[in-house]
């Protein structure tokens, strides 16, 4: 058996994917023990250098981190030796070989190899409250876990996206796009224990990362897991978050068209946070990207509900080649990540007829607004537009109640539909000239845009955000 062997175990895995980048390997399976020891004295160095570090550091900072993994560690207890010398032993016995005749063997929790060191709460993160009694079997102290595993889950980390409190680990079909997730996260773990956390962009996500990774996947289907958590001695808690199978193909299909490109450049600056001073707080960028990440709890906003309010915000300023870019992105997102094959022109047509041929069409626009999402909002005012229409002797075909069906009934994907009927109808307005937002565009935005029209529609994720940092020592020095 391998030294080293990435687990189901999202946890085990993270780290072991770590481990390898640490000791520059491009797998797990290729860590030898000579690696091992390596990585291990990088642990035990960085750990030792948290653990005795002086509040408001960079260090400290990775304190903060260990501790909200490990909260009752030797290296994060509040009774701890702040003496190097001291915390030295405790924290080399975390990593140490098994020594033999040490204790009956027993297989390992994680990899199933043989090993006689047992861990508990206090070494491994999310594994029980401290609320939870009697979680093992008679006579046994703690989980069975060999030499690899322990130090993965101690490299977890560094191949993890941390905050002070929490930290997210990523599981995914394609092995390249974990390694490169644990070796953007292992140069940001560095960079924490640099300068702390006030050294890192503003308004960042993990989502934002992963995309990176997942637009490069292999064969273009890739299915993704995030696992965000807590571990302190208050309250656990876990997240867990999933990108579809076919978000790869959608990524590269939006970075290869010109007008889908736009149209998520668009969705990007619109979620956009400024501070006081007119600096960015909340990249945009990294809101869009937490978009494509449905929450297992159900929790999470869809990338078509947010395309949705940024189509029906009635102050909106959008020109009609932006709102076109936007729908196109909308429909790009439905088919080629939900399967949707939808042909709404018909009853768009209808809608934006009715709307169009009123004395008020702002009024009967805000109309449509606040019955577009509800099955029988949307019925009622179908019913209302067909039947006004036939009235005033409208000469063409009319979209009749059989092309409604899809739209109010309560079936599958009838609520995307329903949105997407919306940014369908809201496009054929604007191209029509009836006035669609409150505002005219501004002038401003349209030249953020120009400025990355040449630009992948993922360079934000892909540039100064992380790979710019390499040069942090440089500049310190």
């Amino acid at each position: 058996m391998t030294s080293l062997v990435a687990t189901g175990h999202p946890l085990q895995r993270a780290g072991a994917w770590a481990a390898a980048v640490i000791a520059e390997r491009d797998d797990p399976s290729r860590v030898s023990v000579a690696d091992l020891d390596t990585v291990s004295s990088i642990l035990t160095a960085d750990v030792l250098a948290a653990a005795t570090a002086p509040k408001g550091s960079g260090r400290y900072d990775w304190w903060k981190v260990l501790f909200a993994l490990y909260p009752n560690s030797k290296a994060t207890h509040s009774k701890r030796s702040s003496d190097p010398d001291v915390l030295t032993p405790d924290i080399e016995r975390l990593f140490a070989p098994d020594l033999p005749g040490a204790g009956p063997m027993r297989p390992c929790t994680f990899c199933a190899a043989g090993t006689a060191v047992v861990w508990a709460k206090s070494n491994l993160p999310l594994f029980d409250t401290s609320k939870a009694l009697n979680t093992l079997p008679p006579g046994v102290p703690g989980w069975p876990v060999c030499r690899g595993c322990r130090i993965a889950m101690w490299a977890l980390p560094y191949g993890a996206w941390v905050t002070a409190g929490s930290a997210t680990v990523l599981s995914c079909e394609d092995r390249s796009a974990e390694r490169e997730f644990a070796r953007r996260n292992v140069r940001r773990a560095r960079r924490v224990m640099q300068a702390g956390f006030t050294g890192l962009p503003a308004g960042t996500r993990p989502e934002f990362l992963v995309l990176t990774a997942l637009r490069d996947a292999t064969d273009g289907l890739c299915a993704t897991t995030l696992w965000s958590f807590k571990n302190d001695n208050q309250e656990p808690w876990l997240r867990v978050t999933r990108t579809r199978r076919a978000i790869p193909a959608f990524l590269a299909t939006v970075d290869g068209n010109a007008p889908l490109r736009r149209g998520w450049q668009l969705l990007s600056l619109s979620l956009n946070r400024y501070d006081d001073e007119g600096g960015i707080a909340t990249s945009g960028a990294s809101e869009a990207a937490r978009l494509l990440f449905e929450a297992e709890d159900g929790r999470s906003r869809p990338l078509l509900g947010q395309l949705h309010r940024v189509l029906a915000d009635a102050d909106g300023a959008w020109s009609v080649t932006d709102r076109e870019a936007l729908v196109r992105l909308a429909f790009t997102y439905a088919e080629e990540v939900f399967g949707m094959e939808t042909d709404l022109e018909p009853v768009a047509t209808l809608i934006a007829d009715w709307i169009a041929r009123g004395t008020s069409p702002r009024g009967r626009l805000a109309e449509y607004r606040r019955a577009a999402l509800s099955d029988y909002l949307l019925g009622s005012l179908l019913v209302q537009a067909y039947t006004r229409l036939q009235l005033d002797g409208n000469k063409t075909q009319l979209a009749g109640p059989e092309l409604w069906k899809p739209l109010i009934r309560r079936q599958p994907r009838a609520w995307e539909q329903r949105m997407l009927l919306f940014a369908q109808v809201s496009v054929m307005l604007q191209q029509r000239g009836v006035p669609v937002g409150g505002k005219e565009p501004d002038p401003q935005q349209e030249r953020a845009i120009q400025q990355l029209a040449d630009q992948p529609a993922f360079a934000q994720i892909r540039g100064d955000e992380y790979d710019g940092y390499h040069d942090y020592e440089t500049e310190q020095a």
